[in-house]
């Protein structure tokens, strides 16, 4: 018998449109997260969360809230270093550089074609903390 392989992604969201949604750019400004789950490379389920951290951008809210949500994963446009850091502290794969429709990238994702970090390019300081 074969083992499940299972995972919870969550991909920073533009809107709350879930699977059908536009990928956010920034992760610690994006309204809402859907967060995925899968079983064997397919999507199962998926729900829109609003992001605790949209009106006041605190650093490590996100990546506590996220790592509660059980996830394995983020994905988002872009992040700072620290933030990928805070991620893995809380045993969260991290994904970035993508663009798109929700479904579209976590499909990609469980295909293998997204991988990595892209380092956010800070060009919106007031948001990421880059100075």
């Amino acid at each position: 018998m074969s083992e499940t392989k299972a995972q919870i992604i969550a991909v920073a969201a533009d809107d709350a449109n879930g699977l059908n949604g536009q990928v956010g750019q920034h992760f610690g400004r994006c309204p809402a997260f859907v967060i995925v789950k899968t079983e064997n490379e397919k999507i199962v389920s998926s729900q829109v969360a609003q992001n605790p951290g949209f009106i006041n951008h605190t650093p490590g809210v996100v990546p506590q809230f996220i790592g509660s949500l059980g996830a394995n994963v983020i994905i988002a446009g872009g992040m700072g270093p620290r933030a990928v850091d805070m991620f893995h502290s809380f045993g969260v794969d991290v994904a970035t550089g993508v663009g798109g429709k929700v479904e579209n990238v976590v499909l990609a994702y469980l295909k293998g074609e997204i991988s990595g970090i892209i380092p956010c390019s800070h060009d919106h300081p007031e948001s990421c903390g880059a100075h």
